[in-house]
């Protein structure tokens, strides 16, 4: 009786894995490969997150990132940061109204629901800051007045690498908004000979031709049924064992906050979704642990200069840990 009432009581999870497997292969008439960041994305996307994305220019960070907005119909956003953008290019700012003799309020290109924020290490850091109030709260404040962002509310951001030429390192304090941190490689050579040879018999813009597959009432239930998934006491405990960890690995100058245990609930859970299960299991933790935590950790200067990695410190502190059972 007790395992008939628990099979009753399962989340239906099929209409979520199917509008996955359709973008995925609405993705894949663009991008070739990438399998891994396209389904990071969708997994944030899921567990309400931002993401960054890294990598050299050319490796079509942001195609990606637009192909996602056309996929869901929601507004979209794109900001091109530059040296020179000011915060009220974001933001918006108060304009005054001759007609009513009162100032009046222009929101900014933030007021989207996904917003693509292009190169953001390009911009110093007094125009990042202005992101850190809307990308945690979901809101924005000017002149002692708040306006809340219309969910969802998502920021795919790109950036070069951190030592390419004209790039500002973004603060810790706004690297930890960021649910994921995914980095994207070069294509191999059968992937790039394929993105040739696509790219070569295209008659039509790319992002056009995508088919929009989702609607922003989907995404707040399909969100709604991910929170609901089963999620064990031991398991819990190993996210907490994961990141307490990193506050005391002698390789580590800086370890993870609880923001980070909860984004790695959240996404593992999202993950689980998307896989059809609805419930979470070890691997699923390990999957979501290094995009996670490889931007929230920091190298002590000593292991710095030795050449060792935040992925292999993560890796040692997976090893050392044991999984449940």
């Amino acid at each position: 009786m007790e395992n008939n009432e628990q099979f009753a009581s399962r989340i239906d999870l099929s209409q979520l894995k199917d509008s996955v497997a359709a973008i995925k292969s609405e993705i894949a008439r663009v991008i070739v490969g990438q399998d891994k960041m396209i389904e990071l994305l969708l997994t944030a996307i899921l567990a309400d997150g931002h993401v960054l994305l890294e990598g050299v220019p050319g490796v079509a960070k942001t195609l990606t990132a637009k192909l996602i907005a056309k996929i869901v119909d929601v507004d979209f956003s794109r900001i091109q940061f530059t040296p020179d953008l000011m915060p009220s290019d974001i933001l918006g700012t108060s304009v005054f109204n001759v007609k009513t003799s009162e100032f009046e309020f222009k929101s900014g290109p933030i007021f989207a629901n996904i917003v693509l924020i292009d190169e953001i290490n390009r911009a110093p850091a007094k125009t990042q800051a202005a992101l850190f109030e809307v990308m945690e709260e979901r809101q924005v404040s000017i002149d002692g007045q708040r306006f809340a962002m219309n969910p969802p509310f998502i920021t795919i951001a790109t950036q070069n690498p951190i030592d390419q030429e004209g790039t500002y390192r973004l603060p810790e304090a706004q690297l930890d908004r960021f649910l994921f941190k995914i980095s994207v490689g070069y294509p191999s050579l059968e992937e790039e000979i394929l993105i040739i040879e696509g790219e070569h018999g295209r008659k039509e813009d790319p992002v056009a031709s995508i088919k929009t597959i989702l609607s922003g009432e989907e995404i707040a239930d399909y969100r709604q049924k991910v929170a609901e998934l089963h999620v064990e006491r031991n398991l819990m405990k190993y996210i907490a064992e994961i990141v307490h960890e990193t506050r005391q690995n002698k390789s580590l100058y800086l370890g993870a906050s609880p923001r980070a245990s909860l984004g790695i609930l959240g996404a593992s859970k999202a993950l689980a979704a998307i896989r059809g299960r609805d419930f979470v299991v070890p691997e699923d933790i390990k999957e979501v642990t290094f995009p996670v935590l490889g931007h929230r950790l920091l190298l002590t200067p000593e292991k710095e200069m030795e050449g060792l990695g935040t992925a292999q410190v993560i890796d040692r502190i997976i090893d050392k840990i044991e999984v449940p059972r």
